[in-house]
């Protein structure tokens, strides 16, 4: 394979190990050469319309700009750059976002090496590979109720939960066991949700609606 064959990949995430785990991957693998590492979407999408990349290894939940929104820019800049979402989340709402935004694939954290491998030749070729679960989040029907809240995810759940209690971002980190970056993602998106614009209004439409009933018990 000559050098003009060789996929350039960008690496995105903002975890160093797993930045170093997946460089350490792609320096092994045929066919693919590591040519950038971005801890978040604006390095992302600024490294991308300064260097030649053909595929990148896209996290979604991180600081400054999310994978959604680094994919949607990056796709914008009119390159033929091919987008593979690898993420720990399999939220039905997180999957239909990231491929409308124009992802290639979808896939888990906990691909193997193979399977990553297969999944960057084939986007690069084109074709998509999503897992399992980020399929049967883009088979099943969107699920709308008036009630609000009715959308939320088990983590969003959890997460305001922790709010109504008074927790601090921190302290529902802690109690989470994920990151606080993780925290502030999923409250931006229960804020959108539930139409409200703070802590404060969020923790007050949640009492007066009776949205957590069943996370009652949480953090008791």
């Amino acid at each position: 394979m000559n050098d003009t064959q060789v996929i350039r990949v960008l690496i995105v995430d903002d975890h160093p190990m797993v930045r170093s785990g997946l460089k350490d991957f792609l320096m092994v693998s045929d066919g693919v050469e590591p040519v950038g590492e971005a801890q978040n979407g604006v390095e992302a999408v600024d490294f991308c319309r300064d260097h030649e990349v053909d595929v990148v290894l896209m996290d979604l939940v991180m600081p400054l700009m999310d994978g959604s929104e680094a994919t949607r820019r990056i796709l914008s800049l009119g390159k033929p750059i091919k987008v593979i979402v690898i993420t720990s989340f399999h939220e039905q709402d997180l999957v239909q976002q990231t491929m409308k935004a124009g992802a290639t694939s979808y896939l888990l954290k906990n691909v193997s090496a193979e399977e990553l491998a297969k999944a960057i030749q084939a986007a690069h070729a084109g074709f998509s590979t999503l897992a399992p679960e980020a399929t049967r989040a883009l088979v099943q029907p969107d699920q709308h109720n008036s009630a609000p809240g009715s959308d939320l995810t088990d983590s969003e759940r959890k997460i305001l939960a922790a709010l109504v209690k008074g927790m601090s971002n921190q302290e529902i980190s802690d109690q989470l066991s994920i990151s606080v970056a993780t925290v502030k993602y999923h409250l931006t998106n229960i804020y959108s949700k539930i139409g409200v614009r703070n802590r404060v209004e969020a923790a007050r439409l949640a009492m007066n609606h009776n949205m957590l009933e069943k996370n009652s018990q949480l953090f008791n």
